[in-house]
């Protein structure tokens, strides 16, 4: 008789495929798994203008406070991030915060307002459409 499979072991094989949300396809670029084949394009772009000293730095991923976690009525409620695609750190010293969008949503649109009032940066969001970027 053969031996029974694990629990963990049936799991992997059964797991079936799950797409993303908004039917994005992630995308590993340099190590780095993008959530969509448009942000791997838009980081593609940034190397080059790094590397062509068309700008300081730019980082990925760069993490913003909008509200700190607080405690009411005994009731504990977390504090609000905003995670954007894109930091950059541009040559005149300004920063520009960019997210590659396919869609906004509600949620999104709430966190924008927050982070505009709480940041002076540029808040810069585009859309990958027809082979290149566009502003939204």
């Amino acid at each position: 008789m053969g031996q029974r499979m694990s629990l963990a072991e049936y799991r992997k094989i059964r797991k079936p495929k799950r797409r993303s949300k908004y039917g994005n396809k992630k995308v590993e670029l340099d190590g780095i798994v993008f959530d969509s084949v448009a942000e791997s394009k838009y980081y593609q772009q940034l190397k080059w203008l790094h590397a062509n000293k068309q700008i300081l730095f730019y980082r990925l991923q760069p993490r913003y406070r909008l509200q700190d976690g607080f405690e009411k009525d005994g009731k504990k409620h977390r504090a609000i991030d905003y995670i954007a695609d894109f930091e950059i750190h541009h040559k005149d010293g300004s920063i520009e915060v960019v997210d590659v969008k396919g869609a906004l949503t509600d949620v999104f649109r709430l966190k924008q307002k927050l982070f505009e009032k709480k940041y002076p940066h540029k808040l810069t969001l585009v859309k990958y459409v027809n082979g290149r970027f566009e502003e939204l």
